[in-house]
């Protein structure tokens, strides 16, 4: 077989490796499934965010109704302040329950959504009242040995 044939197929697998690569990139940093329709902002304050990340996924029934979009530090309340970008395909009553939860044992971290009963609907910049923070595993232990030391 000629030289420039081996080249080129060399080449050829080069290439689809690097391609290979990036789609795997794109995929762990959750760029792949960007949603750039229509969308409306909510907020919830978290006393402990955990390993939440923007862009992570905001959940409901296990299916994606939005992103992760800000986090910030609230000065008033001392708390993560978290913003989430909704489809607006996707309506929420005002008593929705949103919980920041890990898929898997160790996975990462998504906000999940529990709607409520509530006849009205949440809409643009309002504000999730009902959360429920991240479990820190370190904290988890802690809280255990001492309960545990005071056992004794």
């Amino acid at each position: 077989m000629p030289r420039t044939i081996i080249d080129f197929w060399v080449g050829l697998f080069v290439i689809a490796g690097i391609g290979a690569l990036l789609i795997l990139g794109l995929k762990v940093g959750n760029l792949t499934s960007y949603n750039t329709g229509e969308s409306y902002t909510l907020t919830g304050n978290f006393e402990n965010i955990g390993g939440l990340k923007i862009r992570a996924p905001v959940k409901s029934s296990g299916v994606v109704v939005g992103r992760v979009t800000d986090i910030q530090f609230s000065l008033e309340t001392y708390d993560a302040l978290v913003t989430m970008a909704i489809n607006t395909h996707y309506r929420f009553p005002k008593d929705t329950f949103a919980s920041i939860l890990t898929s898997g044992l160790l996975g990462e971290q998504y906000i999940g959504l529990s709607p409520g009963g509530d006849d009205e609907m949440l809409a643009e910049g309002d504000k999730i009242m009902k959360t429920n923070s991240a479990m820190v595993l370190e904290e988890m232990i802690g809280r255990f040995l001492f309960d545990k030391a005071a056992e004794d």
